[in-house]
């Protein structure tokens, strides 16, 4: 009752002191941030996705919040449209086994994906990178090992500015936002050039259709001209202007097929001035009487 029969108190029961915040679980905050959507804290399923700060998404719950932007979160506002992030190209893990991971839980277990270069998991404890322009994701230890600027998966080329450090750190988020102002500004520079060459182009096509036109209209009014009889005008379309129908040698009253180098020798024969024709012994078609002959 009154501390008597010789009871000796101690400190934490006297003085009320603050209690200590609950450590987090370091592991299963890593794990979680490497295995479930940064948006709906889903587990991440492909299609997956990633913004230019390096964080992890679904691209179907992706797609739903752009529709209904009012319920995006303030994390989210440097993705405005489908151009803000890039759909990931993941290798699966061949040791990953889905029954076995639900059964010890979402967050513990192999990972699902790994480094196609080295082999490393990817569950957080290593540094994993993406590239923008293909997708492509592979360890951080195996792009500073091989130095290059071509994909080791897909062997396209890219930038420095292209490399996004996934779930990185306080550091690693200002870099990325610095690359992705990079990237918007390449963007815009390549719709300007777009821009300016769009015109210039309709202008030629438009020119040139003006040009058909024109010449259209000059076939319609011209005086047709049809095409004296000879090989040369078969198969031609009259009221064409050709240059065989136009020969002022034929229009004279001196010009004779026999004499032409120009006319075949078949459609020679056709005509009475022929050779063939003129050394014929019997009558001519036209006084030709089947009933006398």
């Amino acid at each position: 009752m009154g501390c008597d029969g010789g009871t000796i108190p101690r400190r934490d029961e006297l003085v009320k002191t603050k209690k200590k915040p609950e450590a987090k679980d370091k592991d299963s905050e890593r794990s979680f941030e490497w295995r479930c959507c940064a948006l709906t804290q889903q587990p991440l399923q492909n299609p997956i996705v990633i913004c230019g700060l390096g964080r992890l998404y679904n691209k179907l719950s992706m797609i739903e919040g752009l529709l209904n932007k009012a319920a995006m979160p303030k994390e989210t506002s440097h993705i405005k449209s489908l151009k803000d992030i890039k759909q990931l190209n993941l290798t699966p893990n061949p040791t990953y086994q889905e029954h076995e991971t639900k059964e010890r839980g979402a967050n513990l277990g192999p990972s699902p994906f790994i480094c196609p270069v080295i082999g490393l998991e990817m569950t957080g404890k290593f540094r994993f990178v993406a590239i923008w322009t293909c997708g492509c994701v592979f360890s951080e230890r195996a792009l500073k090992q091989i130095n290059t600027n071509i994909c080791h998966k897909c062997e396209k080329s890219f930038e420095t500015d292209d490399v996004v450090v996934i779930n990185g750190n306080e550091e690693d988020l200002i870099i990325m936002r610095e690359r992705m102002a990079k990237r918007q500004l390449k963007q815009k520079k390549i719709k300007e050039k777009k821009i300016k060459v769009e015109p210039e182009q309709s202008n030629k096509v438009d020119d040139v259709e003006k040009e058909e036109k024109k010449v259209i209209k000059v076939e319609k009014f011209a005086t047709p001209i049809m095409p004296t009889a000879g090989p040369s005008n078969v198969g031609k379309r009259p009221g064409k202007l050709h240059e065989s129908a136009i020969d002022t040698k034929k229009m004279k009253s001196e010009y004779s097929v026999a004499k032409d180098p120009q006319v075949s020798d078949v459609y020679k024969s056709l005509f009475t001035s022929h050779q063939s024709e003129k050394e014929q012994n019997r009558a001519h078609w036209i006084t030709y009487n089947p009933f006398y002959n």
